[in-house]
């Protein structure tokens, strides 16, 4: 693992599998961190996506450590997503590299839309080495407008502790559907009224994106400070 330093976030190399090679990665430590989240990105946006360099900036003031990464696709420049047995295999790689950055802070992993549900899959398949815990921003639970419920089948195989931040408003999540599922998990679901997939919400309902970002960083950051200990 290679590693270099921008302004922003230390930037890190490592490989994705033996195939595909290695993708790139953003750390962003503060100091005295309490925690670190391994974020993956949705299916059409790369890790430097406003949302992702929102809520990394949001949970570092929060002294939670972040890893953001790139999937071999967005690697690539994009198009659609790699197989998932190549997305589930970097969950892994990612959450090696980020282990060996946090040096023992408590790691927990997850990600945006499919970057969490494939974080979900892997640790389904096999537990992630020290992850104590899954976040969900915003779990797409079916496709657009059709709700259903079969993207959720393999979460009862997942032993650690899950968290799902989802709005009422989400066309890939119907909250009502969603909340049963999470009733017979070892899970917590966060529910934001008027935000969509994307966590926005509409003027009229007085509130501002910018406060969304808050609130999912601030539960986010109780939540994991709550399922820190052990491992």
């Amino acid at each position: 693992m290679s590693v270099s330093t921008s302004t922003a976030a230390t930037t890190l190399r490592f490989r994705a599998t033996e195939r595909h090679g290695e993708v790139s990665a953003l750390l962003v430590r503060p100091r005295e961190a309490r925690a670190m989240l391994v974020l993956a990105h949705g299916a059409g946006a790369n890790m430097r996506h406003a949302f992702m360099e929102a809520i990394a900036a949001r949970l570092a003031h929060r002294a939670v450590a972040s890893l953001r990464y790139q999937f071999p696709y967005m690697e690539r420049g994009g198009g659609g997503p790699d197989p998932q047995p190549v997305l589930l295999e970097t969950v892994r790689a990612a959450v090696g590299a980020a282990r060996q950055a946090g040096e023992g802070i408590p790691l927990f992993a997850g990600g945006k839309s499919m970057g969490g549900r494939m974080t979900s899959l892997a640790a389904a398949d096999e537990p992630l080495a020290e992850v104590r815990g899954i976040v969900f921003f915003g779990f797409p639970l079916h496709s657009a407008g059709r709700p259903a419920t079969g993207r959720a089948l393999h979460l009862p195989r997942v032993t650690v502790p899950m968290l799902f931040l989802q709005g009422t408003r989400d066309h890939l999540a119907h909250v009502p559907q969603l909340r049963p599922i999470c009733e017979r998990l070892h899970a917590t679901l966060h529910v934001v009224n008027d935000a969509d997939h994307s966590f926005h919400v509409l003027k009229r309902t007085g509130r501002t994106d910018e406060e969304v970002l808050d609130e999912l960083a601030d539960v986010a950051t109780a939540w994991m400070a709550g399922n820190s200990a052990g491992g």
